[in-house]
């Protein structure tokens, strides 16, 4: 008897956990996104303010073209071998960055109430 206590004890606890992780990595999404390079941030953007544009982030090892469409945010092309930032898509998650290793380049939700703006540099 106390082993199938303890059997569904522990299968309530994993179903949580996976329950709680789904949850937090589809969790709403902020506005408020970072995208630093060589761990210096470049732009504070409010994705909600956001018109819908494309710019140019260069780094010592590269540039990559950023994406802003309707309030959400990506990597459009970069010039690294890999091309992983540009596969990793729209930024939708809190939990992953998009991270662009050669170039240095993350962007990422952030909880800073800056008030700087996309001219900041």
């Amino acid at each position: 008897m106390k082993i199938k206590v303890l059997i569904i004890v522990a299968a309530l606890i994993f179903v949580c956990g996976v329950a709680g992780s789904i949850w937090a990595l589809n969790a709403p999404r902020k506005n408020r996104v970072e995208i630093k390079s060589g761990g210096r941030v470049l732009y504070t953007l409010d994705l909600s303010r956001e018109g819908n544009r494309t710019f140019t982030v260069s780094a010592d090892k590269g540039v990559n073209v950023i994406e802003i469409r309707d309030g959400r945010i990506r990597v459009q092309s970069a010039d690294c071998a890999d091309q992983t930032c540009v596969r990793m898509g729209w930024l939708d998650s809190a939990a992953m960055p998009i991270v662009c290793l050669p170039h240095g380049l993350v962007i990422a939700y952030t909880d800073a109430d800056s008030e700087v703006d996309a001219l900041a540099q």
